[in-house]
């Protein structure tokens, strides 16, 4: 196996043409792991790790830009103001040792339904920024990222260069079904985001079809539901129906981490918790300001 350890993204970009087949790695967390139980064995690795302006996150124009290779201790730490949702995901990634190594760029890499932070950039309308030596940048919607089961619109010779989005406007929670506490991965997972602006709101559902996706149903009908001027608590009808939709949204299957119908189930209760969570978070806001 080739080993390839670029010291400037456009080394990289570089090695990407001449190695179409060569497998990045950010972290290792999750591509180590495939290779030592011999899953997957690429012809060659391009190690990122050397490429400091993957690490590096900044903010202009009302957006943030978080390098590929951020790593989650620090959006943790250095981004949970902006970004609750993601931070709060962030936090159910494995163990410290896993937060402090592993990456929303890899994690985006991988694009497992289960990667955690794949909900909350749905919710969040994030967009990738992926490039190549020949063609330059492109910018692809979180919500058009996701192909298939760890299959990514990247193309052969394009690497992830960095996340975009805005700050949260208004509340965002998080929540993940587990088989135990900590160092999991997710059965089924939720995200939730309002955008008091737009009168809208936005959702990410993980680990219950073949990828991440919105449950475009749910977000219409909760959205047309909502008081925005948040002068009531959250109707237990509207709760329950948008747990209802969000669990129609769904397509999960049966495996060794739960059933189906179980994911089917605890998605609608997370679904209406989170919700009530962000609901309460937003009238209390209104409050203040008022």
């Amino acid at each position: 196996m080739e080993f390839l350890r670029p010291a400037t993204w456009a080394d990289a970009l570089a090695a990407k043409r001449e190695t179409p087949a060569a497998l990045p790695i950010q972290g290792g967390t999750d591509v180590m792991v495939e290779i030592n139980f011999d899953v997957h064995r690429p012809a060659a690795l391009l190690d990122l790790n050397r490429v400091r302006e993957l690490t590096e996150w900044d903010e202009s124009g009302g957006r943030l830009r978080i390098g590929a290779g951020v790593p989650y201790v620090r959006v943790i730490g250095e981004l949970g103001d902006r970004l609750p949702g993601l931070a709060q995901a962030s936090r159910t990634v494995g163990s410290p040792q896993i937060r402090n190594r592993g990456s929303v760029g890899g994690n985006l890499g991988a694009a497992s339904p289960a990667g955690d932070s794949h909900p909350p950039l749905l919710a969040g309308d994030a967009v990738i920024e992926v490039e190549s030596a020949e063609r330059g940048v492109r910018m692809i919607p979180a919500t058009e990222f996701y192909l298939g089961v760890k299959r990514n619109a990247l193309e052969p010779d394009e690497l992830i260069r960095a996340i975009w989005t805005a700050p949260a406007p208004g509340p965002q929670y998080f929540s993940k079904i587990g088989t135990r506490n900590a160092m999991v991965i997710a059965v089924c997972s939720f995200a939730v985001a309002l955008h008091p602006a737009e009168r809208r709101v936005g959702t990410g559902v993980g680990s219950a079809a073949p990828t991440p996706r919105r449950a475009a149903a749910a977000e219409e009908f909760i959205s047309n539901e909502l008081d925005w001027e948040g002068r009531g608590p959250l109707p237990d009808a509207a709760a329950q129906r948008f747990g209802e939709l969000v669990r129609e949204a769904a397509a999960p299957i049966d495996d060794v981490r739960g059933t189906a119908d179980y994911r089917r189930h605890a998605l609608a209760v997370m679904a209406r918790r989170t919700l009530t969570w962000a609901w309460n978070e937003h009238r209390a806001e209104r409050r203040e300001a008022s």
